[in-house]
């Protein structure tokens, strides 16, 4: 790892001007779960780092029932996975950041350098998604809006600006009827990389007859993290029942575009969108009808 100056900054407005300065070539610090394994290994060699972890706006936790979810980019996993209201109305998340890593991981990793990480794989990314989470941003141009779905362009890529800094996320309130769930397959019990995940989203009419709306996203079968805006459509109008996730589930498949490596082969990660995707669908259906999520 070459030497590099550490900075850390207590403001927006500082942490920007250092990340944009041309004279550095800056790189923003969060957990540095990701980031300092990736220096030790030669991918990056920035000549500082911005610690962003004493910004008082990247670390704060706000809930409300009418506003909804804002998560500070440099929040660590395991605050929200101890947050009682994160607990209680954003399960879906919680499934996603509560298996990143292991528990030392989850202290320092963040939500939001898991999504500026970019990785097809990123867990939280496809949760973020069916949820309809947004990323705000701050540059040296001002601050702007962009929906996650939108967030990652390929692998370790994102539509992060030069001089730009992910400050919060944004997670509607949840409605009712509405559930989600995320799920992964993974060779090992824990602190693995997925093979394929499957994140789904679902709203039911008041008599839990009928799907009113729905959202499905993939991980690690695509260069990023997969909205599958087809698999979701073919849901909406139908009654929640197996035929019509099993449906949805083959649109899924057909969009993946997986390759095969170390981890698994093309083919089994296509079988798994299959699998997956049905039983995230079941457990959004439990969830929105306000049972225990069994699978």
């Amino acid at each position: 790892m070459q030497p590099f100056i550490y900075q850390a900054p207590t403001s927006v407005g500082e942490a920007v001007a250092l990340l944009a300065d041309p004279a550095c070539r800056a790189r923003p610090f969060a957990g540095g779960t990701d980031l300092l394994v990736q220096m030790r290994r030669g991918l990056f060699a920035p000549e500082m780092l911005v610690d962003v972890k004493r910004i008082p706006e990247l670390n704060r936790i706000d809930f409300d029932l009418v506003e909804g979810l804002t998560i500070g980019a440099a929040v660590p996993c395991a605050w929200l996975c101890d947050h009682p209201a994160v607990r209680q109305h954003y399960a879906g998340l919680i499934d996603a950041v509560s298996i990143i890593g292991g528990t030392a991981i989850q202290w320092r990793a963040t939500l939001g350098g898991n999504l500026c990480n970019a990785a097809p794989s990123g867990d939280s990314i496809p949760a973020l998604i069916v949820l309809g989470a947004t990323a705000m941003l701050a540059g040296p141009h001002g601050a702007r809006t962009v929906p996650v779905a939108d967030f990652c362009i390929a692998p370790g890529k994102t539509v992060l600006r030069p001089g730009e800094l992910l400050i919060s996320l944004h997670v509607p309130s949840p409605a009712t009827r509405t559930g989600a769930r995320y799920l992964r397959f993974i060779p090992r019990g824990e602190m693995d990389i997925a093979v394929a995940g499957a994140g789904a989203w679902l709203a039911l009419s008041n008599d839990h007859a009928t799907i009113t709306d729905a959202r499905i996203a993939l991980s690690a079968v695509a260069p990023t993290p997969l909205w599958v805006k087809a698999a979701g459509e073919a849901l909406i109008g139908k009654p929640p029942t197996a035929e019509a996730f099993v449906e949805a589930a083959k649109i899924a498949q057909e969009a993946a575009r997986p390759i095969s490596d170390v981890r698994g082969t093309a083919a089994q990660r296509r079988h798994l969108v299959g699998v997956l995707t049905r039983r995230a669908l079941r457990g959004a259906l439990q969830r929105a009808k306000g049972e225990a999520c069994h699978d």
